[in-house]
């Protein structure tokens, strides 16, 4: 274990460098050994055809880079040799907490004398020509997207690869993209294209122990995605969040082992001082006229509730999509955290309790609202369901402003359904959230397992310049009239006050239909969106795994009607739930 560091890394000074004990050296063996069991870390010959993919991505950079200026015709044959290009990696795989199956997170950077529509245009093109049969099993371009991308998978590894021209001209293969000096003249794409490997390289560069970090990263990342609470679109923090969380307790304990960061991580921000900051490094100024986070300055920076600001210029917040009721969860999950991680070093519990999965569907509430949005096409609802998606946040902070609703609670996934129906009143029931017309041959996926690159690019940037590309393509009717319909259904879990004998929300869901329908690609012949009230016992049987009990509707209790007075008769009456919108046509119900 690392002697403790001199010089600290952070905006303040560590808490302690107190070595590891033998106790904790041993809790900490007990936490890896617990990852391993999880399946948190892939085989040595994973990882060695994954850096095998890369070098292939590098030299089809450089190859890439060498056609386009070849076929400019404008440049000598020594420029084109020293121009260059380089691949980058951020995100999980720089950090070093990639496990089976996960992606790699590849940003290409070219010379200026090459562009993003060369890249869209040629990059493929070379792929193709560099690679062996049957190496590129998927590729979709996503030109459009908030962050411009390509998905695609090769050789069995998913690969994100974005792109990014600098102002210069030539990438040498030692370049880093750490000079802020190399943001001039980039465009706000491009920036956000290379904001991602600056900021996961300074994170590195602020952890005392990289390997503690990764450890417990790991550890806090597993737990956050069990727990139901990793999820930037739905008003989580998002992976590079809860890695800056991670970094930040790391700073503050520079030679404890991972297990004690882990158990720090918890009691740490759950008491933390929000709306404080969490930061890595004083935030700087840097060459351009670019917004850079300051509450001082911009009145919406101000109402961020737990920000957690990223440590490379220019610096912004990672978390400015909590509300106030995830903000709550995230908290009752940290402290929840600490609790168990208290026991699991005295003994009474193992790491393995810390990884129980989350109870949203089985006990975690007895109202839920069903957001179902469906489209006549599967290519209209992988765009309408990622519209309505990034949308979703903004429901749950109006239903926050009712006094009557003490937490609404976002589930991170949507449900992603196919059903078949005859007639209109078939498919005005699927769009009500009838489920009766599913189709039993098509297994119900979530939005995380199909990881639609059209799908994320709408829901990552609200909408943004995204457009449907079949908004004039009519339903698909078989010869014997079967229209097909898609669905992605988002559930919000509802706690009521006592007093909420009556709840009227039609303000808040009549103002998210708006929202979203003023979509400039919403197409009212291919697309619908209804706001469904569902009682857990209600619930469909596919969002519970295998194993977890389906809540069950209670039995009402028989009481003599002269027995009960006056006061407490007015106070059973049924509870009625209203506005689920005019598009749910059942205003009323019983909340009993």
């Amino acid at each position: 274990m690392a002697a403790p560091q001199s010089a600290h890394k952070g905006v303040t000074p560590p808490i302690s460098t107190a070595l590891p004990t033998i106790e904790e050296l041993a809790v900490n063996d007990a936490l890896v050994d617990e990852l391993k069991r999880q399946n948190n870390f892939e085989t040595p010959a994973e990882t060695e055809k994954r850096v095998k993919v890369l070098r292939v991505f590098q030299k089809v950079t450089e190859e890439f880079v060498k056609e386009v200026m070849n076929n400019k015709g404008k440049y000598s044959p020594s420029v084109i040799s020293r121009a260059g290009g380089k691949v980058y990696t951020y995100g999980s795989y720089r950090l070093g907490v990639y496990g089976p199956g996960s992606d790699i997170d590849t940003l290409v950077v070219a010379p200026k004398e090459v562009t993003r529509e060369d890249f869209f245009e040629t990059f493929p093109l070379i792929l193709k020509k560099y690679s062996p049969p049957g190496a590129i099993e998927e590729m979709t371009p996503v030109p459009e997207a908030f962050v411009p991308i390509i998905k695609l998978e090769y050789s069995g590894i998913s690969i994100d690869l974005i792109f990014a021209s600098l102002a210069v001209s030539s990438i040498p293969s030692s370049m880093t993209l750490r000079n802020n000096n190399l943001l001039h003249g980039l465009d706000d794409r491009t920036l956000r294209s290379v904001n991602g490997t600056r900021v996961t390289d300074e994170i590195l560069e602020l952890v005392p122990q990289p390997k503690v970090f990764r450890t417990a990263l790991r550890t806090i990342k597993l737990w956050a995605k069990r727990r139901a609470i990793y999820a930037n679109v739905i008003g989580f923090p998002g992976g590079v969040a809860w890695a800056m969380l991670v970094a930040r307790v790391c700073q503050l304990y520079p030679s404890a082992a991972a297990a004690v960061v882990v158990g720090k991580v918890f009691r740490i921000m759950s008491s933390w001082a929000w709306p404080q900051p969490v930061l890595l490094k004083e935030i700087e100024t840097g060459p351009l006229q670019v917004r850079v986070w300051n509450p001082a300055i911009y009145g919406g920076d101000r109402y961020h509730l737990m920000p957690i600001i990223t440590p490379a210029y220019p610096s912004m917040c990672a978390t400015h999509n909590v509300t106030i009721s995830t903000r709550n969860t995230i908290l009752k999950e940290l402290k929840r955290g600490g609790d168990l991680v208290d026991k699991i070093f005295t003994g009474q519990l193992t790491w393995k309790d810390l990884f129980e999965r989350h109870t949203f569907f089985t006990n975690g509430f007895k109202y839920y609202l069903s957001v179902v949005s469906s489209s006549r096409t599967k290519e209209a609802q992988l765009l309408w369901g990622g519209l309505v998606e990034s949308k979703v946040r903004h429901l749950v902070t109006d239903l926050e402003h009712n006094e009557l609703i003490g937490c609404a609670r976002p589930y991170i996934e949507g449900f992603e359904r196919v059903h078949r129906c005859h007639g209109y009143e078939e498919i005005s029931a699927v769009m009500n959230g009838d489920l009766r017309f599913q189709a039993k041959d098509i297994k119900t996926e979530t939005t995380e397992a199909t990881n639609d690159p059209k799908h994320n690019a709408v829901a990552e940037e609200e909408g943004g310049d995204v457009k449907l590309t079949n908004g004039a393509k009519e339903a698909s009717t078989n010869g014997i009239g079967q229209t097909t319909l898609y669905s992605t259904t988002y559930y919000i879990g509802l706690q009521l006050s006592q007093q909420a004998k009556k709840l009227d929300i039609s303000w808040a869901t009549n103002k998210f239909k708006d929202l979203c329908t003023s979509w400039q690609s919403f197409n009212p012949e291919l697309n619908d969106l209804h706001v469904v009230h569902t009682r857990n016992f209600d619930l469909p049987d596919d969002v519970f795994k295998q194993g977890e009990v389906k809540p069950t509707k209670p039995k009402k209790k028989a009481v003599k009607k002269e027995s009960v007075p006056n006061d407490e008769a007015s106070g059973a009456k049924k509870r009625k739930f209203e506005g689920e919108e005019e598009v749910c046509q059942r205003p009323n119900f019983d909340l009993i």
